[in-house]
Order: structure tokens, then C-alpha cells, then sequence
């Protein structure tokens, strides 16, 4: 089943709140996702353990939280029930790249994916520029059927 995401739309707040938590790592990734129902918007903020676990294990991770982010497994599971529980749709991942453009990397896909199947393939992935405490650009991504990648897609505030 093809997604089309036409473009994606989210509430001004939402992105002063993502925006704000972009910031405030810095020079980490920070990392999380929204949820939404008919008419508001839920961020929840997630912990990047990337650094614990390239800490404990650099081989495997050999990337620290500067270029690379791991949701916390609890994170992930909160928003997955929160999903179930409140009845609300897993509309974006966030994550920031610090002192880098705004772009899906190939770990980002990679990521997304398992089996060359997205995870999530309703879900839309957001990208954060952010340089210091400027935000530079932002981007959003979403599984294309037809050509079996992420693509760009529109953004707007409303």
C-alpha cells in the first residue's frame, strides 16, 4: 500500500517546542516524537543514549550524540502505548543534526528500516538544522511505496 503525504502540517507550537528542544542539546542530537489527535499535538521528548552506549561499547557504536541518536528503549515504548492507551496516531520522529544541514542520511534510513521494510511507514521523519542556537532549516521525510525510499516532502506551519 502506497503512503501520499502530500504535505505535512504541524501547529506553530509544536514547532517552537521541537525547535526549543533542538537548542537545548546542543551539540547534541536531541530526539523525539509528536503524536496527535483530531485537533492538538503531543511532543514527547526522548533521551538519546547515544553516548552511553558508545561509552560501553565504541565498537558497536562508534558514533557519539554530536552525529548519531538512539531513542531510549523506555521513550519508545511511553509513545507506543501512548499511542494504544489515548488513541492517538505516531505522526512524526524528530531529531536534530548539530552543525550540519537538515537531510535523511543513509544511518537515518538505515534506522527507519528493517527487513527493507520501514518501521513506521505512515509515520513522517523530521530533520533539525541547528548551528549554536540557530536553527537553520528543517525538513520532513516519508516512505515512498513507489520509488521504496524517503522522500521529501512539504512543510507547513498552520
Amino acid at each position: 500500500m502506497a503512503y501520499s503525504f502530500p504535505m505535512l502540517t504541524l501547529q506553530p507550537e509544536t514547532l517552537s517546542e521541537i525547535y526549543n528542544h533542538a537548542k537545548s542539546e546542543f551539540p547534541d542530537e536531541c530526539c523525539g516524537a509528536i503524536l496527535s489527535d483530531e485537533t492538538q499535538e503531543f511532543v514527547r521528548k526522548c533521551r538519546n543514549i547515544q553516548n552511553q552506549l558508545h561509552q560501553e561499547d565504541p565498537d558497536t557504536y562508534p558514533r557519539d550524540a554530536r552525529t548519531a541518536y538512539i531513542i531510549h528503549p523506555d521513550d519508545l515504548i511511553a509513545i507506543h502505548k501512548e499511542t494504544e492507551t489515548q488513541h492517538r496516531q505516531l505522526k512524526v520522529f524528530y531529531h536534530s543534526h548539530p552543525n550540519h544541514e537538515a537531510y535523511f542520511s543513509e544511518k537515518d534510513k538505515s534506522d527507519a528500516m528493517m527487513w527493507d521494510e520501514p518501521l513506521h511507514p505512515s509515520t513522517t521523519y523530521l530533520v533539525i538544522s541547528v548551528y549554536d542556537t540557530e536553527i537553520r532549516a528543517v525538513r520532513a521525510f516519508a516512505w515512498d511505496e513507489t520509488t521504496r525510499d524517503f522522500v521529501d516532502v512539504p512543510l507547513a506551519a498552520t
